[in-house]
């Protein structure tokens, strides 16, 4: 059986005292370690920072329409600029041709750049552009942070966990091995917004948290499921999520650091409740699989 060829992708060049794809080892190597009955290695995993030619495209995204990639798992950590035209084209026709894709972000405005991806990309809430349908959501929820405006859900801190609702029936991305529910996640001070787009009926809201400064709700996970277009293009699986922070390396273990810009202090539930990390690395088992179709 040939193995299924993951991209993981950042929308920011390289810069050591930034978020970039080095500091996302801990998922590459856990997905890197799945294997079959067999134990043949399911995965290839491919991780790179956004690299562009002359014109401003990045070399892969722009062309992954024509790659033998099966899924992509991108990273937005830009406020803007940190997808082309190009690079939109080609990840929308990756889609098309069934291609399965997870879109994440943060805070406020960080991956402004989903806002030019058609599906998956009208997911996402910001505070400058395609800001939240329900106007009451437009406001700060994390206000301890004050230099980090909505959407700003505060869900506990780095290096903590956080109890997550998961809505009925209960999606195949969060079940356990044994059938029971997935139930902790890793916590960020301030995740982002994201919605089921008005009038796309193959995407629904999976998993929910909570606030624990205003005792909101927010979404956690929406699913897109396979769907047709209006073109007749069968369009792969997707999911739009709320913070990379469930994914990158300093929220499954603190030691591994963070950029210096960072200031809020860490808290060590991951260390005193290890346990409660298999449901993360659960959850990234199930949807590498999920996102294959």
């Amino acid at each position: 059986m040939s193995k299924t060829r993951i991209l993981l992708q950042t929308t920011i060049p390289y810069t050591e005292d930034d978020w970039h794809i080095g500091r996302f080892s801990l998922l590459q190597g856990h997905l890197e370690s799945l294997t079959d009955e067999n134990n043949e290695s399911l995965y290839e995993v491919s991780a790179r920072n956004r690299k562009t030619d002359d014109a401003g495209n990045d070399f892969v995204l722009s062309n992954l329409h024509n790659s033998d990639f099966d899924e992509l798992w991108l990273f937005a950590l830009d406020t803007g600029g940190g997808l082309s035209k190009s690079d939109c084209q080609g990840i929308t026709k990756f889609r098309q041709r069934g291609g399965g894709i997870l879109t994440t972000r943060d805070h406020h405005d960080m991956g402004t750049s989903l806002c030019s991806l058609g599906g998956v990309g009208k997911a996402h809430y910001f505070n400058s552009k395609q800001q939240d349908p329900r106007e009451e959501r437009n406001q700060r929820d994390d206000v301890n942070t004050t230099y980090i405006d909505y959407p700003n859900y505060h869900s506990g801190a780095n290096g903590d966990f956080q109890k997550i609702e998961v809505t009925e029936p209960v999606h195949d991305l969060l079940k356990r091995f044994d059938g029971s529910k997935i139930e902790y996640f890793p916590a960020h001070p301030h995740e982002g917004g994201i919605g089921v787009p008005e009038g796309d009926d193959s995407a629904k809201v999976i998993a929910k948290s909570k606030s624990l400064i205003t005792n909101n709700d927010f979404n956690l996970l929406i699913a897109f499921e396979k769907s047709e277009d209006k073109h007749g293009n069968k369009c792969g699986r997707a999911i739009a999520e709320s913070s990379f922070h469930h994914l990158v390396d300093y929220n499954w273990d603190i030691e591994m650091g963070c950029p210096t810009f960072l200031e809020e202090p860490p808290g060590d539930e991951y260390k005193t409740h290890p346990e409660r990390l298999e449901d993360i690395k659960t959850y990234v088992a199930n949807l590498a699989k999920w996102l294959n179709g």
